[in-house]
């Protein structure tokens, strides 16, 4: 019964992983003093592999919420629903999802014209910093930017907020409240990672947006956590 959530953890480990090895160049060379700047290209495609996997969390974190639906509220035909061919596909998507949407709006970056201060906020690249510094017109990249973070992570933790009042409906209609206990305790851990994951992302954005009078280190240290926690943590959660 536990096979299909060990896939779905191989992924999240994965994508941990890649998150760290694309940041981890101007990360530590930043901490270490070794490099102060970065050059545009480079940049952009920093930018395009942070995204891309943040979405891809999100997306393992869903596909995970779906497995753990299946798991308590339809548990006889749990090894039927997710085959190791439903998985691929459940991978594959992921992996389309993630890395397609992403480059009409991080190739625009190539072609914008940089004239303010080319002082980045965090110790890697993010699209909002780009454009931040651009001069010229970004109405394409706001939109287009603030139309993939609806349709994937907003969307992402909707679906899991279903799944998981579908999970509480179906826990309640349990008789033996042991039962119930043994039931809700298989989600905590997934619940432990969602929120590691979405909490820094919340706090980052509410710091871009209504955050510009704070301190510069208060950007920095949202931006670490917003980089380092999920990583650090989710190895923790599911030891």
């Amino acid at each position: 019964m536990h096979e299909p959530m060990f896939y779905f953890l191989a992924m999240l480990a994965l994508t941990d992983l890649c998150m760290g090895l694309s940041t981890m160049y101007t990360v530590l060379g930043i901490l270490w003093g070794i490099i102060q700047e970065i050059n545009l290209d480079a940049c952009i495609a920093q930018s395009y592999f942070i995204h891309g996997l943040s979405f891809m969390e999100s997306s393992v974190l869903l596909a995970m919420a779906f497995d753990r639906y299946i798991a308590i509220c339809h548990p006889l035909r749990y090894s039927s629903i997710l085959t190791n061919d439903k998985i691929m596909k459940i991978g594959v998507t992921i992996l389309c999802r993630s890395t397609l949407l992403i480059p009409p709006v991080i190739i625009r970056l190539k072609f914008l014209n940089y004239c303010h201060p080319h002082i980045l906020s965090h110790s890697f690249c993010l699209h909002q910093d780009l454009i931040r510094m651009a001069c010229s017109d970004i109405r394409f990249n706001s939109i287009y930017g603030l139309a993939l973070v609806i349709s994937n992570l907003l969307l992402d933790a909707v679906l899991i907020l279903v799944s998981y009042v579908m999970i509480l409906h179906a826990v309640l209609a349990i008789a033996s409240q042991e039962e119930r206990i043994k039931s809700l305790q298989t989600c905590v851990s997934h619940i432990c990672a969602v929120s590691v994951f979405y909490i820094p992302i919340i706090g980052l954005t509410m710091v871009h947006r209504f955050g510009k009078h704070l301190s510069p280190l208060v950007h920095v240290f949202m931006g670490n956590i917003y980089i380092l926690f999920p990583p650090l943590m989710n190895p923790i959660i599911y030891s």
